[in-house]
């Protein structure tokens, strides 16, 4: 998929929902580059956090700020004063906040869902609500390593004593947060759990550990269910995770034909379901999420491969709206 390279016919009036735009780290923030491209093409710039959502009388509203973007660091925005504005005046936004994926999170999306698609929401919130990311890739079971997700220590621990090597990771987790190999010697298994259950009421997943995470985690980018990019994740020694939150180390890839295979069966399923900006993370032959609330990586395929997914994704909104 090329980009259009094209300015849009009119001006699109574009809201931003995320976490502020004070916080981001611009050189591998997806969202700020979404915001670039933009400006680039014209577009009205407008931001707001999502605690700023209001629903009254049947009106979706926030007090939104216009945004300006600059590629500077320490420079980067300028925000204008708090309008509070009924968002469906606007054309577009982009549920851009990072998870945790929490009733917080999900009541958002109920909000939003009032404004689309008349307001083009970016990715399709009722969508993003019943498609839990660590959830949604087990309808692909056998494009996955094994893996159960449960609250049943029991079941947990024979799991374990079937694959020997494990991860245990969060249900609603991100960016690395959470997530632990256990061995079959490893005495930590209950505590682990303990600590878990502890915290929330929720399951975890545990799956088959996968040796070739040495060799990278790749996080392929599609676009309106089209790969577009990937680059590969290479964790640090002594870690098994490859989140560049937690160390990973982000390198140059091309697709292989069992990822292209991946994104040929999944692909028609994210168009369907309205998913225009989609993460898949795979690790050998197995895919194991599918990222669609906030998911990054669009700033590290440009530097390595020159593909600017930005401008593929506005291509996609354009056509749309």
């Amino acid at each position: 998929m090329k980009a259009l390279s094209m300015p849009a016919k009119k001006p699109l009036k574009i809201g931003v929902q995320m976490d502020h735009i004070s916080t981001v780290n611009i050189v591998g923030d997806s969202t700020f580059a979404i915001c670039l491209e933009a400006k680039a093409r014209g577009h009205e710039l407008y931001h707001f956090t999502p605690d700023r959502l209001q629903l009254r009388g049947g009106v979706v509203s926030a007090e939104i700020e216009a945004l300006d973007v600059r590629d500077i660091e320490g420079d980067h925005f300028t925000l204008g004063p708090k309008t509070l504005t009924d968002l469906s005046t606007l054309d577009v936004i982009h549920l851009r906040q990072d998870p945790p994926f929490d009733m917080s999170y999900i009541t958002n999306t109920h909000l939003l869902e009032r404004l689309h698609p008349k307001t083009l929401v970016v990715n399709n919130p009722r969508s993003v609500r019943n498609a839990p990311e660590k959830i949604l890739v087990m309808e692909y079971a056998d494009l996955m390593p094994q893996t159960l997700i449960t609250r049943d220590a029991s079941a947990i621990r024979k799991f374990r004593a079937e694959f020997g090597d494990i991860i245990i990771k969060p249900l609603y987790g991100n960016g690395g947060a959470g997530v632990f190999r256990v061995t079959k010697e490893d005495e930590n298994l209950s505590s682990i759990l303990e600590m878990f259950f502890g915290i929330n009421r929720e399951p975890v997943i545990a799956q088959q550990y996968l040796k070739d995470v040495r060799k990278g985690d790749k996080r392929i980018i599609l676009v309106d269910g089209e790969p577009v990019g990937a680059i590969n994740r290479v964790p640090p020694e002594g870690d098994a995770r490859s989140n560049m939150h937690v160390g990973g180390v982000a390198k140059h890839t091309e697709l292989t034909d069992r990822e292209r295979e991946i994104c040929t069966r999944i692909g028609p399923m994210l168009k369907e379901q309205g998913f225009i900006f989609v993460g898949i993370d795979v690790i050998g032959d197995y895919m194991t999420e599918i990222n669609v609330t906030s998911p990054t990586g669009i700033r590290e395929v440009k530097k390595f491969s020159g593909t600017d997914i930005a401008a593929l994704i506005w291509d996609a909104i354009e056509k749309k709206v």
